[in-house]
């Protein structure tokens, strides 16, 4: 998405527990591909791809906090791109709230 307010880009302090959640996913996904491979039970490997999507979901929500919370300061601190970031902060809700 192209956007009319600019966000700084996060501090690396911000970003940590969000890279920890997706290098747990990693991991899970890399264990899922095991089980596959060795042909494991097939409610074991739907339990680990739930748990994945869960870590998953995670992150997601930790990386649109931090966009909210970005896009919102960018726009007080200049309000006349308010409007864009109300319209940027709308957008992605609406995603979020379509995904099964």
């Amino acid at each position: 998405m192209t956007s009319d307010v600019e966000n700084p880009v996060p501090a690396q302090e911000e970003i940590k527990p969000i890279l920890k959640a997706l290098r747990t996913c990693r991991g899970q996904l890399d264990g899922i591909i095991g089980m596959v491979e060795k042909t494991r039970d097939s409610l074991e490997v739907s339990n680990q791809i739930l748990a994945a999507q869960a870590m998953l979901k995670r992150a997601n929500k930790m990386v649109l906090i931090q966009y909210i919370e970005e896009t919102m300061r960018a726009g007080m601190a200049e309000p006349q791109k308010t409007d864009a970031a109300i319209t940027e902060i709308n957008t992605i809700l609406d995603k979020l709230l379509r995904q099964p």
